[in-house]
Parts: C-alpha cells; sequence; structure tokens
C-alpha cells in the first residue's frame, strides 16, 4: 500500500494536501483558492476569463494550479459558457493513409487555439457516419466531416445543430475545403498524351463519394482536350484489395494508362499487373491520386496527384473556429491546388499492342 505524502510549506498554516496521481480525485478550484489564499470565484474568473484578476493576483493562481497539477474539465466548464473548447473530425476510413495529413492539420491548428481534437471515422458508411456525428455534437463546439459519405440534407441538417465544415465535399450553405483537381489531372492527362497513350481508364471510388464524381468530370474534360479516348470503371472498395480486383477489367478495357480514385488502388492494381506479368510502366501506365506517405516505396514508384491534405485539416480547422468565434465573413469553399508527382509507374509506351 502506497503512503500519501503531505507536502511541507514554510508557512505551516498554509499546508495544503497535493493531489494523489494513483487514479484518486485531481485538485479543484478550491484546493487552488486554497494554496493561493484567494477565494474561489477569484480563482474561477482567473481561469476562465484571464485579464479579469490583477496580474499579481492572476500569478498567484496559476503557480498554485501548477503546483497542484490542475487540469481544466471541459465538460464542467461547458456548464456556464456551453462551450467544450473541443472539436470533432469524423474521416470515412481511419486506416486509410489519405486522412493522415488532415488529421494532423486539423489536430496542431486546434491545439494552438487551445481546443482539443475528437477523432472518429464512419468505415464508408452513411449510416454509421450520421451515428457518430450525432454522438459526437453533444459534447463538441463544432465538426468537421472528411469525406463524408452522407447526403447533402443529412450535413446540413447537423449544421444547424452546430458548426460544420466539410473536406473533400461542396455542400450548400456549409463551409467547405476541396482540392481543385482539375489542375493535377490536367497535368497528367497531358503527360499520358506527350508519352503514346491514346486511351485511358478511370477506376472510380465508392458510389457515394462527392470527390470520385469530380475526379471522373477532370479525366473525361481533360482527355477530350488531349484528344484522349477515357472509359470509367468500378471498383469494390478503394483500398489496396479494390485495386487487385480490378485488374483485371483495366486488361480488358484495352486502356494503356490508368488514373485511379486513390493511391490505395493505384498501389493493388500496380501490384496484380505486376503479377500477372503486365510490365508497368511499359505496358500500362498508372497514376494515383492524393500522394499518400508510401506512394514512393513501391516499385516503380507510384506518378500520383498530390493532394495537400495537411493543407486541408488546417484549413477546415481554421474556418471551424472562425465560425466559433464570430466571424463576420467566413469563406464557403475554399480550394486548394493539386499538382503532378512524376515518378517511376508512368511513362512512355513501349508494346505496340495493349495485352490480351
Amino acid at each position: 500500500m502506497s503512503e500519501s505524502r503531505t507536502q511541507d510549506l514554510s508557512d505551516s498554516s498554509a499546508e495544503v494536501r497535493k493531489p494523489a496521481r494513483s487514479g484518486k480525485s485531481s485538485a479543484t478550484i478550491y484546493d487552488i483558492a486554497k494554496l493561493a489564499g484567494v477565494n474561489p470565484s477569484t480563482v474561477s474568473r482567473a481561469l476562465s476569463k484571464p485579464g479579469r484578476v490583477s496580474a499579481k493576483t492572476q500569478k498567484l493562481i496559476e503557480d498554485a494550479a501548477t503546483q497542484l497539477e490542475y487540469r481544466v474539465n471541459p465538460f464542467a466548464r461547458a456548464l456556464p459558457t456551453g462551450r467544450t473548447n473541443t472539436l470533432a473530425l469524423i474521416v470515412a476510413d481511419i486506416t486509410n493513409p489519405t486522412f493522415f495529413g488532415i488529421i494532423r492539420g486539423a489536430e496542431s491548428t486546434a491545439t494552438a487555439r487551445d481546443y482539443t481534437l475528437m477523432l472518429a471515422e464512419s468505415a464508408e458508411s452513411a449510416d454509421t457516419e450520421l451515428t457518430a456525428a450525432r454522438r459526437m455534437l453533444t459534447t463538441v463546439d463544432g465538426l468537421i466531416l472528411a469525406s463524408p459519405r452522407m447526403d447533402d440534407a443529412r450535413i446540413r441538417e447537423l449544421a444547424q445543430e452546430k458548426p460544420v465544415v466539410v473536406i473533400n465535399r461542396q455542400v450548400d450553405g456549409v463551409p467547405s475545403v476541396v482540392p481543385d483537381v482539375n489542375k493535377g489531372i490536367g497535368e497528367a492527362v497531358r503527360n499520358l498524351a506527350a508519352n503514346g497513350h491514346r486511351k485511358v481508364a478511370y477506376v472510380a471510388g465508392p458510389p457515394q463519394s462527392w470527390m470520385t464524381t469530380r475526379r471522373w468530370e477532370g479525366v473525361k474534360a481533360a482527355c477530350e482536350w488531349s484528344h484522349l479516348e477515357c472509359v470509367q470503371l468500378p471498383s469494390h472498395k478503394p483500398t489496396v484489395d479494390g485495386g487487385r480486383q480490378v485488374a483485371r477489367d483495366v486488361v480488358a478495357s484495352g486502356a494503356t494508362a490508368v488514373m485511379t480514385y486513390n493511391d490505395l488502388l493505384a498501389i493493388g492494381l500496380m501490384q496484380e499487373l505486376q503479377a500477372a506479368g503486365v510490365q508497368v510502366p511499359d505496358r500500362i501506365s498508372i497514376v494515383g491520386f492524393d500522394d499518400i506517405f508510401g506512394a514512393d516505396f513501391t516499385t516503380p514508384a507510384l506518378t500520383t496527384i498530390r493532394s495537400p491534405m495537411t493543407a486541408c485539416g488546417t484549413e477546415a480547422a481554421t474556418l471551424l473556429l472562425e465560425v466559433l468565434h464570430g466571424a463576420e465573413e467566413v469563406s464557403p469553399a475554399l480550394q486548394v491546388e493539386t499538382e503532378l508527382v512524376l515518378r517511376g509507374s508512368s511513362g512512355r509506351l513501349l508494346a505496340a499492342d495493349h495485352p490480351a
């Protein structure tokens, strides 16, 4: 059994028991008030709204709070203010490296503004996403939806309860941060045309994904401009395994270049084609999307269209905080640019005919 320890202060009348760290109750504002020699109401004012007490008293209270390892309970603080200083972020798939940058950007921005970020995933399910959002909205100040799978009406309903910002999606009346796919896609298609390709296949993402439609529209427009034929192919899921499963359809399509909804599909497709003896990029060039961590670990390294996901997370959290703090004007739709990152998985078409 551990013995409780008492901190002996120079003034015996000011002796205060430091709270144990072994699962027992934490320090309260009453403990701080006793150590600092002030009223609990003064401590409350100093910690909730600095500047309402004198600088000397503020310093005294802050030193006492530090000594006692006092931590603010955001839910207790929310009782009088209605604010928890907590934001929520829901991503479509927490295992997809595409979202790593979004999480990091949102987290660093929230932390810099003294907010905590809560994280959940929808597992590509609109129903799961809605359930998670409703649960989280009861304890957070605002919500970020990254690649949401819900329909627009559901998202607008949530935005009526608490401020909402969406990433990789545009919803009327809801602030958003969206990568401008046209620049990166245009660069990729022009490069493929210059390397002798005449037919491009686009491997689509989930049907409920708003972004997969925008990317397909971008591919069609860029191919039309460069006088290339293009075809869209469905995938079972936006994963490495989904990429493997679509390989036969890619070969059957007669396309010599493939652009995929994301990098995971591209990596799975490359692995399956190589296992079947189809050389990449000599016979089929592959271009992914997002430039996830590990995109350059493949052999050959993956050519991809980079989306600045960290910037998306940063901008989304900044937008949400602006709304929460009463900004008069908030941009309804911020766009960030994409760019082509050329690596070894795409290049000049060497084979005269496409493999049967």
